[in-house]
Order: structure tokens, then sequence, then C-alpha cells
């Protein structure tokens, strides 16, 4: 194990894997049947110590699929009206190509393979994303199609707190509620959060290495 002083490359902290923390907002909870409305991807940097922290935020609208259900308690819930002209919304293929992009161009600058996606309650997003990359038909997906992380996990571990607005009071951040449900907005503080336990590990990982070298006695 490297030292706790030592700067750890994205590529050997999670086994090549780039966490990518992403939002999607949808027009109701099934993947297949319903829209993706939203989608906001946020990729990590980190500083000269090695921390964690918010590297680029990438987000888009995105127009309903030919055939997607609308759930009028869905809508009400993220507050997006689908076909308002001023959301500036691109259809699903290339929606998926603006987040994509950037985040191959991520994998190539850090060496790794795969981005993992995270995500406050992971499996509905990633759900969403890989039905997506079905139905449009798009190459090199570089989300790992199984495998992610999820901070409602990660933070009930953590913090005893599984609700994303709680979880984050919790670590020190704030949350707005008047700004929650937009994918821009709730993939940022997502991503605070996420950095925030992953730098919080390594205090406690560094912590641990200095006490097992203080000689006894």
């Amino acid at each position: 194990m490297p030292a706790p002083s030592e700067k750890i490359p994205f590529s050997r902290r999670f086994r090549r894997f780039l966490p990518i923390v992403v939002d999607i907002e949808t027009s109701g909870l099934t993947a297949h049947r319903h829209a993706i409305l939203e989608i906001a991807a946020v990729i990590p940097s980190a500083d000269e110590a090695g921390r964690w922290q918010i590297g680029e935020i990438h987000s888009v609208h995105v127009e309903p699929f030919e055939g997607a259900e609308l759930e009028a308690s869905a809508l009400a819930f993220n507050r997006i009206d689908p076909f308002h002209p001023f959301r500036l919304a691109v259809p699903e293929a290339s929606a998926l190509e603006a987040i994509f992009v950037p985040i191959r161009a991520a994998l190539a600058r850090s060496d790794c393979l795969k981005a993992v996606l995270v995500a406050h309650n992971a499996a509905f997003d990633l759900a969403f994303l890989n039905a997506a990359v079905t139905r449009t038909g798009i190459g090199k997906n570089p989300f790992h199609t199984f495998t992610s992380f999820d901070t409602a996990t990660l933070s009930g571990l953590m913090l005893g707190q599984t609700a994303l607005p709680k979880a984050l009071r919790a670590a020190g951040f704030d949350w707005d509620s008047a700004s929650a449900h937009s994918a821009a907005y709730d993939a940022e503080r997502t991503a605070r959060l996420f950095f925030w336990m992953v730098n919080r590990w390594s205090d406690l990982t560094a912590l641990e290495h200095s006490s097992a070298r203080v000689p006894v006695g």
C-alpha cells in the first residue's frame, strides 16, 4: 500500500476505474418505458495534495424518445416540462455523446479503462443509462455496465444517513430544496458528498498508518 502522503493517481485508486458522478432526471421509474429528460456528469480532479474535488460538470437537457411514457407525477416531482422551448433539449443519442465525449477524454488522461457511475441510489441511474445506450445503439459506452458506487449506501456507512439532503448536512454541506431535482445541481451535490467520503477515508487510512509507526513502550 502506498505511503499515506503519496498522491495516488486515479488509475491506482479504483483499479483503473474512474468514478464519474451522474444524476438523471426522468419521466418515470421504468428505464425501458420512461424518458431521460436531463443528465449531468461530474468528472473528478485532484489538488496538489491528492484530495479529490470537482473538475468538470457537464449537463444536457434531453428530448423524450419516440413512444416514451411521461408520468404526470414524475414531471410534477422534478418540475420539468419536456416540451418547453427554452429547455434547448437535444435527441437522446446527441445527449449521450455530449456526456460521453468528455468522459472518454478523462479516461485517456487518467489512464483508466472504464468509468464507474456514482449516484445516489445508483441502480436507478445506471438502469436508465444502459437502456438509453441500448435504445440509441451508441458505441464505445465509457461506463461499466453493471458496476456502480452508490452514495446512499456509502453515506449510510460513514454518516448514518441515506437520504441525500441529510447526508450532505451531516458532512457539512448545504442543500437547497428549491434547486433540487435539477440534474446539474443534484450531480454537483452528490459529487461533493462522494469526494468528501473518498478524502475522509484517505484521512483515516493515513491516521491508521501513522499510528502503526508510533513505537510502543
